[in-house]
């Protein structure tokens, strides 16, 4: 059976204790190195990969200090504290020996406990009812995703728009070719929405991610449960200054369960 281009892109050969390998991956390149969403799926399979059985992501943080160039890479993870349930683990990635990224994973072992969701899913078209972006000729990683807008889909404008527009965008995601959906992939989908300055601009310049947040809100069962069906992606920005933007977004499961929630700060070349 062929390997899927995502676990091919975040597979990890052990070299000591504490210690990984792997290779950039050429079939999810962006404009200047991988793009950010396996890196961080990389960074947490290297936290996870030393865990007792039953631990699970409830948090995940990476910094991108640099862009990863092509060819391997070495990962090393540290559990920093390891309590009854929630361990804390440190991770660096590097290259050539310059650090390229690094994060801080919390896991715990989840357990079932009283539950509520005030949050509510959109009501939007189901998948099938939205056309399919066209990703053919693009960047190497859109072509690694099926992207289904429901509204506030970014149009590429040659010149800025006078009036800054809305940096909210709602569509249906998904691996392509379709794959069972598990904790790394569902990190790497918390990376798919395009830089909102992008949106409210109009035009694209130099940027890129300097900073993600990951929550997870279901166990990795709950996950396993959404199988390869698209996850309903919803996006935003509260302001952008200086040179950094924010994002803020959400990913809900075709049942109404919210997934995973995601901020980040961006960089932008004015």
């Amino acid at each position: 059976m062929d390997v899927h281009p995502f676990d091919a892109a975040v597979a990890l050969t052990r070299e000591g204790d504490g210690r990984f390998a792997g290779t950039a991956p050429p079939p999810y390149w962006n404009m200047a190195g991988p793009f950010g969403g396996t890196t961080a799926a990389v960074l947490l399979h290297a936290a996870l990969m030393d865990q007792p059985d039953g631990i699970e992501p409830v948090a995940l943080t990476v910094n991108y200090c640099a862009a990863l160039a092509r060819g391997g890479f070495t990962i090393d993870a540290r559990t920093v504290r390891a309590g009854k349930s929630v361990r804390h683990v440190s991770v660096e990635m590097q290259q050539e020996g310059g650090i390229v990224a690094t994060a801080s994973a919390v896991l715990a072992a989840r357990r079932d406990t009283w539950a509520h969701q005030p949050a509510t899913m959109p009501d939007v078209p189901p998948p099938e009812a939205v056309p399919e972006l066209p990703t053919d000729g693009r960047l190497a990683w859109l072509q690694r995703y099926e992207f289904r807008f429901v509204h506030g889909l970014w149009t590429p404008q040659t010149q800025a728009h006078a009036t800054p527009q809305s940096a909210h965008s709602t569509l249906w995601v998904a691996d392509k070719p379709r794959r069972p959906l598990d904790v790394l992939s569902l990190a790497a989908l918390c990376d798919v929405f395009f830089v909102r300055a992008f949106h409210v601009r109009g035009t694209m310049v130099p940027a890129g991610t300097v900073t993600m947040t990951v929550h997870f809100h279901a166990s990795a069962a709950e996950i396993a449960a959404q199988g390869s069906a698209p996850l309903l992606g919803t996006v935003d920005a509260h302001t952008f200054a200086r040179h950094f933007g924010d994002q803020i977004a959400q990913l809900w499961g075709r049942d109404g369960r919210l997934l995973a929630t995601t901020t980040q700060m961006t960089w932008f070349k004015e």
